[in-house]
C-alpha cells in the first residue's frame, strides 16, 4: 500500500520506505524523540489518519533532528526533511497532516 501525505510530500510513499526511514529514525535518535514519532513511523494504523497541527510542529523537529544526524545516510536523511517540511507546513498552517 502506498501512503498519499499532504502538506508537500511530492509523491506516494511505499510501506517498504516508510518502514526502512523508520529503521534509520530508531537508529539515530534518543528514546524521548522515537516517542514523538512513533505514532507516525511505528506501527502505523491500515487506514488513513490525520495528525493534529500540535504534534505535526513536534513531529517535524524530530524529523530534523534525525535527518541532521551524522548517522543519517544522506538519502534517507533527504527523506526525513521532506516529511519534517510537510510537517512544518500543517502546522503553520494550523491543519492536521494527513495521511491516506
Amino acid at each position: 500500500m502506498g501512503w498519499t501525505i499532504s502538506h508537500g510530500v511530492t509523491k506516494s510513499r511505499s510501506a517498504t520506505t516508510l518502514n526502512t526511514l523508520a529503521q534509520h529514525l530508531a537508529h539515530v535518535l534518543p528514546a524521548s524523540d522515537w516517542r514523538t514519532l512513533e505514532p507516525v513511523f511505528g506501527d502505523r494504523p491500515r487506514g488513513p489518519f490525520r495528525v493534529p497541527h500540535n504534534d505535526a510542529r513536534q513531529i517535524a523537529a524530530a524529523l530534523r533532528r534525525a535527518a541532521g544526524h551524522r548517522k543519517m545516510p544522506a538519502d534517507w536523511g533527504a527523506l526525513a526533511r521532506e516529511f519534517a517540511d510537510a510537517a512544518q507546513k500543517a502546522a503553520d498552517a494550523r491543519q492536521a497532516w494527513e495521511w491516506r
